[in-house]
């Protein structure tokens, strides 16, 4: 939770500033695990690509209301910030995540989302607001992911969530802006690459009944427009189970059975 870590924490900190002191540093501390450093009020995140055990309760709580340097840079100390200069100044605050394909701006956005809507409070109706906030993200990234050559869950799209707060700090609501959906990737893509991910969590994930209803196969390679990228499935990606999640986060954002079933045809 607060490990001792390997390298300096702060860029500012630095004794020499060049941009082989800052290499040799975020390579020191990235292979100790430590993915986040700070450059004053700036969080730079390496992608590790594997899973840490940085984001679970106890770190939520270790986070909760502190102070960035009294902790180790994390991206829950970001969150945190932005939640209390947003309650102590009661006004709008904006977190902007950027970086190339693949280093993991979509995980970070929904690690945010998680850290702000486990501290903010809490009522019936609240909750039900922080499960339509989280439960956004599986179906965002059915509609508007896909593996591509270099990530196997690339956002094709620009997003702009917002979170919005009454004065006391409750969630009571939230909206997204799409921006620029690459719809070409239906049609045409690399070799190599996928269409979006709900056709082929749709085809693994429906019952075949179902699938014989709406005149469908389980395989891919059966249709056009999926069959000339020759890449159907992804050893990252469990199209089955994430199709049951994006039908639990539909129902939970209040689609009913005839909404979702409009959808599959």
């Amino acid at each position: 939770m607060n490990k001792k870590e390997t390298g300096v924490p702060d860029f500012v900190l630095l004794s020499e500033v060049s941009e082989k002191a800052l290499m040799e540093n975020l390579v020191e501390r990235y292979k100790g695990d430590c993915i986040y450093t700070y450059i004053g009020d700036v969080v730079i995140s390496v992608n590790p690509f594997k899973k840490l055990d940085i984001y679970n309760n106890a770190d939520i709580n270790a986070y909760r209301g502190r102070y960035k340097y009294e902790l180790n840079p994390h991206i829950y100390a970001l969150a945190n910030d932005a939640y209390r200069s947003m309650l102590q100044s009661q006004s709008n605050q904006c977190i902007i995540i950027s970086g190339e394909s693949g280093a993991g701006k979509t995980e970070a956005s929904k690690i945010i989302m998680q850290f702000i809507t486990a501290v903010s409070k809490s009522s019936g109706d609240v909750d039900k607001v922080k499960s339509q906030l989280l439960e956004s993200n599986p179906v965002l990234e059915a509609f508007g992911n896909a593996k591509t050559l270099r990530n196997d869950n690339s956002s094709r799209f620009g997003k702009y969530m917002e979170m919005q707060f009454n004065s006391a700090g409750t969630p009571v609501g939230g909206r997204i802006t799409n921006y620029l959906l690459e719809k070409s990737r239906v049609v045409s893509r690399a070799v190599g690459e996928r269409s979006f991910h709900i056709f082929y969590q749709m085809l693994s994930g429906l019952p075949s009944p179902k699938l014989k209803e709406l005149k469908l196969t389980q395989t891919p390679a059966d249709y056009f427009y999926l069959k000339h990228s020759d890449c159907f499935s992804v050893p990252s990606i469990n199209d089955e189970k994430d199709f049951k999640q994006v039908q639990k986060a539909m129902t939970i954002l209040g689609l009913t059975e005839l909404d979702q079933e409009s959808i599959w045809r």
